[in-house]
């Protein structure tokens, strides 16, 4: 089964900004989020979740068939 990930307006506008090596290491951490189901939150509801990489980290809510990221942060 295929998993979508939706980026919030923000998200998209945050990951121009970055330099190469900042949208890099937030898309990795998405793609570390996405086949962890069991630590995503209950989908439809008000909970999210975070997940952090070396450098980078995502805030995300969670969806039956995917996630939606609504905020990125990068310390690079």
């Amino acid at each position: 089964m295929a998993l979508r990930v939706d980026l919030s307006v923000q998200v998209e506008d945050a990951l121009k900004e970055l330099p190469a090596e900042g949208h890099r290491d937030v898309m990795e951490v998405i793609a570390a989020a996405l086949p962890r189901r069991g630590s995503w939150p209950a989908p439809g509801g008000w909970d999210g979740a975070m997940q952090q990489g070396r450098r980078a980290w995502v805030a995300y809510a969670a969806y039956g068939d995917g996630i939606e990221v609504y905020e990125v942060g990068w310390t690079g």
